[in-house]
């Protein structure tokens, strides 16, 4: 007998919240197998078994918060024990079809349907693989799997993969993982069961959605920022003319020559270090009485995932060129859209950049991301007219910047410093080209 525990994950994390069992009781396991799948405050782990054998034991539940060090599954030696039980639990899919998810008919298909192992009286379209966690999701949320476009390499479709589904106008699946009845032209589907509303007078028009660990986390930190740190936020206003043209100028060449395209997020990186290096506080945290100041530039890059915002950092970027940039910017927003970000991706970071301007923002005031002091705020690009000297006006794609941060250690003549240079830098960009 051996167990399997919740092992060392990063400096940070210390616990977790089991999103869905890769394995049931009883099934085979070898050394290296993926037996579960944790949901931590950062990004979505698989656990692995460090044991051949049988898992006798499941010591927690999906949904469940574990500890690392903690014991959460057993493993017997391999033999007779496995088999004997899933006969057992054969049995019981014939007598009890519609048992809820994790015990169902339709869960252990599934795992059976992993292997190839169908019958010959089923399509092959017809046979969703599925997790238990997505399966229950999904007749709780009235979607058909079948509509659920799955992430996993394997096709296996997993609860993340049903969080972010939006229905269309397809079959849906009642609770009981039936097709609802078709309903005459005009008429709706019957919406699934919202949970009960306390004191509501008609519970059918609220849902409560269960808050994932992530979106917990992000909020349990931004409350605690604006309660910890003396945030305060200036701004400025960029002309994005000479970014724009050079950009036109040589965006064909510089795709052929790095199969990648040159974007408004390499300049700005670039223009944030050469920034930094002038207002070194700016690249700083508190640490109890001390302040400790960073002599790398680790610039992370807020990208709205599915499951919430995340922020993954592009390192040492003071010694990449704006092809490394953009390079590592495309691979880690594919990552963060893919949900396979690793923790070493967010990890660390001594300044932040965020764009709300891909989303139509004219103006924000971004919220610092702990322990760091600074944040960067982009906006919309927006034609306005600028006075060009006394007699002229010309209508300039302009941009508002946003610089948010910790007025305990960083006064107002660095913050102002900062957005002033950044919007030098952005006005003659070529200038960048010697910033070291």
């Amino acid at each position: 007998m051996a167990e399997i525990k919740v092992p060392e994950l990063a400096e940070s994390i210390t616990e977790g919240t089991i999103a869905q069992w890769l394995k049931k009781k009883g099934d085979q396991v070898a050394k290296g197998e993926y037996v579960l799948e944790l949901e931590t405050d950062k990004v979505n782990v698989e656990i692995i078994s460090d044991y051949d054998g049988v898992l006798t034991e499941l010591l927690a539940e999906e949904g469940d918060t574990v500890k690392v060090g903690e014991a959460i599954a057993i493993v017997g030696e391999q033999g007779s024990a496995g088999s004997e039980q899933n006969t057992a639990e054969a049995g019981r899919e014939t007598e009890s079809p519609d048992e809820p998810a994790g015990g169902s008919s339709e869960a252990k298909k599934t795992d059976t349907s992993i292997s190839g192992d169908q019958s010959g009286a089923e399509e092959a379209g017809e046979r969703i693989i599925a997790s238990p966690a997505a399966r229950k999701l999904a007749r709780e949320k009235g979607i058909d799997l079948s509509k659920v476009t799955s992430q996993d390499p394997l096709g296996r479709v997993r609860k993340q993969d049903v969080e972010s589904f939006t229905p269309g106008q397809g079959n849906v699946q009642s609770p009981a993982g039936e097709k609802a009845s078709q309903k005459p032209a005009g008429e709706k589907a019957a919406a699934p069961k919202a949970a009960p509303a306390g004191n509501s007078a008609d519970d059918s028009r609220v849902e409560r959605i269960k808050m994932s660990r992530r979106r917990q986390t992000i909020a349990n930190r931004l409350v605690e920022v604006q309660q910890t740190a003396a945030m305060l936020t200036t701004f400025n206003e960029v002309d994005m003319t000479a970014v724009m043209e050079l950009r036109k100028k040589w965006k064909d060449r510089f795709y052929e020559e790095n199969d990648v395209r040159l974007g408004f997020m390499s300049f700005f990186t670039k223009a944030v270090v050469a920034a930094l290096k002038k207002t070194p506080y700016l690249n700083a945290e508190i640490q109890g009485d001390e302040i400790v100041l960073k002599k790398f530039y680790d610039i992370g890059v807020a990208v709205a995932a599915d499951e919430g915002l995340v922020v993954p950092v592009i390192r040492d970027a003071d010694r990449k060129n704006f092809a490394e940039i953009e390079n590592d910017i495309n691979e880690l927003a594919e990552k963060a859209r893919t949900n396979k970000l690793s923790l070493k991706d967010l990890q660390g970071g001594s300044f932040t950049i965020t764009n709300g301007g891909v989303f139509g923002s004219l103006l924000s005031t971004p919220i610092i991301n702990g322990p760091q002091v600074g944040i960067l705020g982009m906006h919309t690009i927006q034609l306005r007219p600028v006075a060009i000297d006394k007699d002229r006006m010309e209508n300039r794609p302009m941009m508002y910047i946003a610089l948010s941060y910790d007025h305990r250690i960083v006064d107002g003549k660095e913050a102002v410093t900062f957005l002033k240079r950044i919007k030098e830098l952005m006005e003659d960009p070529e200038s960048l080209l010697l910033q070291g």
